[in-house]
């Protein structure tokens, strides 16, 4: 009878790692196999094993996209989050003032933008917004006299085209854990604070943020790997099918769609997916000795 109870786990965890074994690390085996091959739609069938080339080719030559994708994705990541963090943090601390009504109306219409389907918002800014002939930016510039701008053809307009409609999808996301966080804090300790001296920000600075710090650093590790793995709101903007804008700003994930959707080399993305899974296991465990020296 405790023989049986000892196989007992294994009848529940067996269909679960068959199911891990079929989706994730066999075409992980795969993609790690083909990484080393010149597969494309031209080498189907007949590929040939070509060793470490893509992973040079992506490395060590500079033409080929990858570097400044790499580097394009950092910037985006470490922008986002410190302005998500930022505006969130601003916004949470003025409806939580004492002295403000309908604070409840206020938090509730903040939450529209996320809970709106990200599809449609991005769509509604590229068409409402940044087009050039008829969007409301374009509007405002011509009833000021300027030359309308084309947002989404020009590297540093598109990128922060993108930025700004991030920022609009995701802070309501922050604010939301930032302000519940806020709520643990006890009244008292900001009562101490203001009969001692101390004025708004330098308590909210060296009280709030350091208290709600270990709450948020979960979900900051969660938002800066969303950020990292950015493709929607870059690919609906700038690179969807029939309505390309000719901007460059490609993420290290759009990157990898383009080399193996639209040019099918698919070699080259499997050995690029590689990298990328490379560098998010080492940004992850980074992020969480920071977090972990950060708590202590």
């Amino acid at each position: 009878m405790d023989r049986r109870k000892g196989y007992t786990h294994w009848i529940y965890l067996v269909p679960f790692l068959i199911f891990i074994i079929m989706t994730v690390l066999i075409p992980l085996i795969y993609t790690f196999y083909v990484s080393f091959t010149n597969m494309s739609v031209y080498h189907w069938t007949n590929y040939k094993f070509i060793g470490l080339k893509n992973y040079y080719k992506a490395l060590l030559t500079v033409d080929s996209g990858f570097l400044s994708a790499l580097f394009r994705t950092l910037l985006w990541t470490a922008l986002n989050i410190i302005l998500l963090v930022f505006f969130a943090f601003v916004i949470a601390l003025g409806l939580n003032s004492p002295e403000l009504r309908f604070k409840n109306i206020y938090k509730t219409l903040l939450i529209f933008p996320w809970a709106m389907p990200a599809y449609v918002t991005i769509l509604l800014w590229r068409m409402g917004m940044f087009n050039t002939e008829f969007g409301f930016l374009n509007q405002l510039i011509r009833k000021a006299g300027w030359q309308p701008i084309n947002f989404l053809s020009t590297d540093v307009y598109a990128f922060l085209s993108c930025m700004i409609i991030n920022l609009w999808l995701g802070i309501p996301y922050m604010f939301t854990m930032i302000d519940a966080a806020m709520q643990s804090i006890d009244r008292g300790i900001y009562e101490n604070a203001y009969m001692e001296g101390a004025g708004f920000w330098r308590v909210h600075v060296f009280i709030t943020a350091p208290m709600i710090a270990p709450i948020l650093t979960p979900i900051l590790i969660m938002t800066a790997f969303t950020n990292f793995k950015q493709f929607d709101i870059v690919y609906l903007m700038t690179m969807q099918t029939g309505s390309k804008t000719g901007a460059n700003i490609h993420t290290l994930i759009t990157y990898v769609y383009d080399k193996a959707f639209v040019t099918s080399n698919y070699g080259y993305s499997a050995a690029v997916t590689g990298i990328i899974s490379l560098i998010i296991i080492i940004l992850y465990m980074g992020m969480q000795k920071i977090a972990r020296s950060k708590v202590n």
